[in-house]
């Protein structure tokens, strides 16, 4: 069996406590919003195997280290170095890939974690405050992963364009949520922003 993340996000109860009043959201998603995603399956794998065994298994291989690829269903696939990779989308995606027969040179990484989207026309704001990488320097079509730290706090962040919106995606270890998250949304408190639903952005 592979390790995978199938656990109620690590946050969800401060998330809860700190959403935006519903009549709120709309405004502070288009202006800087961040929302939780942990819920979310992931499934991770590393090691000389990997690629040819997520192939088998019918999955698409990112050609280049630290890029992505897009999924069905809102999945996607992330390919963290040249032999790890990170999966992340619906349980009916990710519950296969735990439970398949692990081929030659293929090694479990366990992925419990806090995992956050932020969106909006100040995320870039939020960026240069929180994080030493200019994000607007990167080719978004190559569909770039970076490995970072924000706030003092590993991360792996995906840049992208969704409905013309700047948007983020990172993961962090899940015990790190709380102070990522806490930290972020001050950030995006004082740019106009605040915690919302994942619809809202996502």
């Amino acid at each position: 069996m592979f390790a995978n993340n199938l656990a109620p996000s690590p946050v969800a109860d401060l998330v809860a406590a700190t959403l935006l009043p519903p009549e709120q959201q709309a405004a502070a998603a288009a202006t800087l919003g961040i929302a939780d995603r942990s819920e979310l399956a992931r499934h991770g794998c590393k090691g000389p195997g990997a690629a040819e065994w997520l192939v088998a298994l019918g999955l698409p291989i990112p050609p280049a280290p630290n890029s992505w690829l897009p999924l069905d269903d809102g999945g996607r696939i992330a390919r963290l170095g040249f032999t790890e990779f990170l999966i992340e989308g619906p349980a009916a995606l990710i519950a296969p890939l735990a439970a398949a027969p692990r081929g030659p040179g293929v090694y479990p990484v366990l992925r419990q974690d806090a995992a956050f989207v932020l969106a909006g026309s100040r995320l870039d704001e939020l960026l240069r405050q929180s994080c030493s990488v200019n994000f607007r320097a990167l080719d978004l079509a190559a569909r770039p992963v970076v490995l970072t730290s924000m706030v003092g706090v590993g991360v792996t962040a995906i840049p992208e364009l969704r409905a013309g919106r700047p948007t983020l995606r990172i993961w962090c270890d899940g015990t790190y949520g709380h102070y990522l998250w806490e930290t972020l949304l001050d950030i995006a408190g004082d740019l106009g922003g605040g915690a919302v639903v994942a619809r809202s952005i996502d």
